[in-house]
């Protein structure tokens, strides 16, 4: 059977029809152009039993894949603010696949829903329990989409391995430990925002930074998102958050200073994982930066030498593939695996509508937490 997958992220929104993993066709649009795109798509492809869209948060409540209604679109418009950069995408491609193909099921798959059960350790902000349970304040992480599809790819790789840490690189990235196919640590937080350093978002910052921005700063809070989210990270260190640029200018002192930091934050988060694995067997390398950039899978690995990573800095790794980078001397195996959160989406829709068994479709699944309120939500 296939389906459509619409892959909505901060820098790209990606659509692709699949028959089980094989791409029958694609495309990529802008939100201006999504209804023209998707009806050319449509055309070129055939017909699909349903529609899996990446939503990157899904708040509390929102912990496996869901038909979409009428109910799930508003809990998700409310939960804009925790994503600025993807929910919006996200929402122009439901609504863009509601009106092409109004009688086919779309189903929202949620970045966060990988790590709703992450260990209290994990998920716990130390701040007033009161602000917890009022605002739903916790580490929610994203990226799952990706997680999950590496999880599961290395098994099939490496079956016998169980402490895993994911690094998803591209334009958004995050860091993910991974034990026995569980997310049990990830560097993303309440919101997109924290963790390392990205191609615009800054990663994470002492709190007190941001408020004293906005009282002797003179900042508002739209002028410090928009430096966080926007205008921070790689593009507010050399002026571009474009790896490939950066990496033909590494002679300029300013540029390379902005690359050892975004290695170094990245080589930290890695090696914080390890610390909630107990260990690391297998070192995943996904995304675009990770699977395009030589250039970053190396000097990252020479900053984790010391916990037994080891790369094959010669070895090719071809585009859209797997490859094993594993260096002579090493104890950890590393993998760069082409990132396939379609798959996730596909797998996910054939789920819920029974079409993958021919079993009668899953019911949807909401945790009984209510999700932010928009006037909530909009206060962070």
């Amino acid at each position: 059977m296939r389906v459509l997958t619409v892959n909505a992220g901060s820098s790209s929104l990606k659509l692709r029809v699949l028959d089980g993993t094989e791409v029958i066709a694609s495309d990529d649009a802008g939100p201006d152009a999504i209804d023209d795109t998707l009806r050319d798509l449509l055309q070129r492809s055939g017909p699909v039993a349903g529609v899996g869209h990446r939503v990157v948060h899904g708040g509390s409540r929102h912990i496996a894949p869901e038909l979409v209604d009428d109910a799930l679109v508003a809990d998700l418009e409310a939960l804009t603010p925790l994503a600025p950069l993807h929910q919006p995408a996200a929402l122009a491609g439901i609504t863009a696949a509601r009106t092409v193909l109004p009688g086919v099921p779309s189903v929202a798959c949620f970045d966060t829903a990988f790590h709703h059960d992450l260990p209290v350790a994990s998920a716990t902000y130390a701040v007033p329990v009161a602000w917890r349970e009022r605002f739903g304040l916790r580490r929610f992480g994203a990226h799952g989409l990706s997680y999950a599809y590496a999880s599961r790819r290395v098994v099939e790789l490496v079956p016998d391995a169980r402490r895993v840490v994911v690094a998803h690189v591209g334009s958004g990235a995050s860091v993910c430990a991974v034990l026995d196919g569980r997310s049990v640590d990830t560097t993303m937080g309440f919101t997109p925002s924290g963790g390392v350093v990205m191609s615009t978002r800054s990663g994470d910052l002492d709190p007190g930074m941001l408020l004293w921005l906005q009282s002797h700063g003179g900042l508002s809070v739209e002028e410090v998102l928009d430096g966080v989210d926007r205008h921070g990270g790689l593009t507010g260190l050399a002026g571009t958050g474009d790896v490939r640029e950066l990496e033909q200018r590494t002679d300029d002192p300013t540029v390379r200073a902005a690359l050892d930091v975004y290695v170094h934050r990245l080589a930290s988060a890695v090696a914080s994982m390890t610390v909630s694995l107990g260990g690391l067997e297998v070192l995943v390398l996904t995304g675009g930066v990770a699977e395009r950039s030589a250039w970053v899978r190396a000097h990252l690995a020479r900053r984790l030498a010391h916990l037994g990573v080891r790369l094959d800095e010669a070895r090719e790794v071809p585009t859209d593939a797997d490859t094993e980078v594993t260096g002579e001397g090493a104890t950890v195996r590393s993998l760069v695996l082409h990132a396939r959160e379609d798959v996730e989406l596909a797998r996910a829709v054939l789920d819920l509508t029974g079409h993958s068994t021919g079993r009668p479709p899953v019911t949807s699944i909401r945790a009984p937490e209510m999700s932010l309120p928009s006037s909530q939500a909009s206060s962070t």
